[in-house]
């Protein structure tokens, strides 16, 4: 993010609104430069359209801009950090096999979002829903034909500052792939050990 549309933001998450002459003054710029970025915030829908604000007093009608609910994501976040505290806590309160069961309910949890087979579809139409599916939960997955059977990648770790304290998210993710191709992988690689990706192989159901 620019520089100054950056400090237009902050005002305006602060204050929860602004007129083009408030944000020239506080940011020590004209009146037609903080218009030119704010239409440039307008075109990347992080600002809204600007609303007359009501006057007591006699005078030209001024406007305000106010935030969309998009320019959130140019703040910072800590969902690692409460993610890493929630799981912490949770390990503390619970015994080892419960933990797994946890993890295993929060696997189910995600696969039962995924669109189900269509009785009798080819074998790869399901490897590739289940790369769509975690694709669009950030895992970049993909598979490939090989002698042994069928190897399914997911290249990146979604929870990767994560893992090296909570092994179990690995486990969490092979009964995710499980569920979602309808089988019990073999795990041959993890990114966390140093692997390109986290490789899982599986073999085509004899009935398909």
């Amino acid at each position: 993010m620019q520089h100054t549309r950056q400090l237009i933001l902050d005002y305006l998450k602060k204050n929860g609104q602004a007129t083009v002459d408030e944000l020239a003054e506080v940011i020590d710029l004209t009146a037609v430069t903080v218009r030119h970025h704010l239409d440039i915030l307008r075109g990347d829908e992080l600002i809204s359209e600007p609303v007359i604000r009501h006057r007591t007093t006699r005078g030209r009608p001024q406007y305000v801009f106010t935030l969309t609910e998009k320019a959130s994501h140019y703040f910072p976040k800590d969902y690692a950090g409460l993610a890493a505290k929630v799981l912490e806590e949770v390990k503390t309160q619970n015994s080892p096999q419960m933990v797994n069961v946890i993890f295993e309910g929060v696997a189910t949890r995600l696969s039962a979002e995924a669109p189900q087979p269509i009785p009798g579809e080819p074998f790869i139409a399901r490897l590739d829903r289940a790369a769509q599916f975690l694709n669009q939960h950030g895992y970049v997955a993909h598979w490939e034909k090989t002698p042994e059977g069928y190897l399914f990648h997911t290249s990146n770790c979604p929870y990767e500052s994560l893992t090296s304290q909570n092994p179990e998210l690995c486990g969490m993710d092979m009964v995710l792939v499980g569920n979602l191709l309808g089988m019990i992988p073999q795990r041959v690689s993890r990114l966390a050990e140093g692997g390109q990706s986290c490789a899982y192989l599986v073999r085509e159901p004899e009935s398909a």
